[in-house]
């Protein structure tokens, strides 16, 4: 099979620049040695991960409901304010529930009335011990149920159940409110946790417990996240099972934003070399061996950059010898002396 002459040309070009002139290319007449610094180039053990797309969301969220039916007549929260537990966020036009109020308390007040007359009696032995003691029943049973109405009435004023921000408003002023029908919904800001839906082939690779990279966009570094949830049984429709994590607290990281969490799936060995050693010349890559105490120029194609080392796919074997040190400066051939 013939190589194509469009990618013979910028190989043969690039030599030729790098070793001075066509008479010294490859074998590093009348160049000057010069000291260099080299490494290895060495396989390392690396766990292969898999990037599944999640979302950010608070741990603490809740869908705030009336208890009674009633229109809304006032609104004092609106999205995007922070509240305290148990402050207002709306009220409602609950007359129905005042009515039975007003009821409760006046059976009340009547059997009080019947057991204060019944007291009096009983002292001189003019009505019956069970006539005393029925009374005595009415009126706990009227307390009772004044209890019962003021604490209805109560729930006519909707309260945040616990510290956070109002996120959303489901209503207006004038709607009709109902058990069922959200209001608001509220969520603590504060305590955040990245839920992703992992197919069924990357779940054995996650228990609770293990720790895995979160990367999102508004925060620079990937964040180190906390398996604390793993749904028990697959979703009907995507067949995804959904993992919960808990996050670090960190600045810039808000509910519902798009992550990327990295899901370990084998571990794997990688050649690398320092990433001073790739030099790039237009789409190409190079490194330079040290090879019989000369610089040998050398294609390679690379991988993914960890931690200042470069993987090598292509180009380079274990245990060869890299110039680590302005590889820029180099010919192709021109002798060297390693340095420690």
């Amino acid at each position: 099979m013939k190589t194509p002459l469009a990618f013979v040309l910028p190989i043969c070009c690039l030599f030729a620049a790098c070793s001075g002139d066509k008479h010294s290319a490859g074998d590093g007449s009348g160049l000057t040695a010069v000291a260099v610094k080299t490494q290895a180039a060495t396989s390392q053990p690396h766990i292969a991960t898999e990037e599944v797309v999640g979302t950010v969301r608070s741990k603490l969220r809740a869908a705030i409901e009336a208890k009674v039916s009633g229109r809304v007549l006032e609104y004092t929260a609106v999205p995007g304010q922070m509240v305290k537990a148990g402050d207002l966020l709306a009220t409602l036009d609950a007359r129905e529930v005042q009515a039975r109020v007003d009821q409760a308390k006046a059976v009340l007040d009547q059997a009080r009335r019947d057991f204060a007359r019944q007291e009096k009696l009983i002292v001189t032995n003019a009505t019956t011990r069970q006539e005393f003691d029925a009374a005595e029943a009415r009126v706990k049973v009227g307390e009772a149920a004044v209890s019962e109405a003021e604490t209805m009435m109560s729930y006519a004023r909707v309260t945040a159940p616990f510290d956070g921000v109002v996120t959303r408003k489901l209503a207006d002023v004038g709607d009709l409110a109902m058990p069922g029908k959200p209001l608001l919904e509220i969520e603590a800001p504060t305590d955040l946790r990245f839920e992703a839906d992992l197919p069924e082939a990357l779940l054995g690779s996650v228990k609770p417990g293990a720790k895995m990279k979160v990367k999102v966009a508004s925060v620079a570094d990937p964040l180190e996240a906390v398996v604390s949830e793993i749904a028990p049984v697959a979703d009907a429709v995507s067949r995804t099972f959904q993992v919960k994590l808990d996050l670090p607290a960190a600045g810039g990281l808000r509910t519902g934003q798009f992550g990327r969490v990295s899901v370990p799936v084998a571990e794997v060995m990688r050649l690398l070399v320092p990433q001073s050693a790739v030099m790039k010349r237009g789409q190409m890559e190079l490194v330079f061996v040290v090879r019989d105490g000369k610089a040998a120029l050398r294609l390679v194609k690379t991988g993914k950059t960890l931690n200042g080392q470069v993987e090598i796919l292509s180009g380079l074997e274990e245990g060869e010898q890299v110039v680590t040190s302005d590889p820029a400066t180099l010919a192709d051939g021109q002798p060297v002396r390693t340095e420690p």
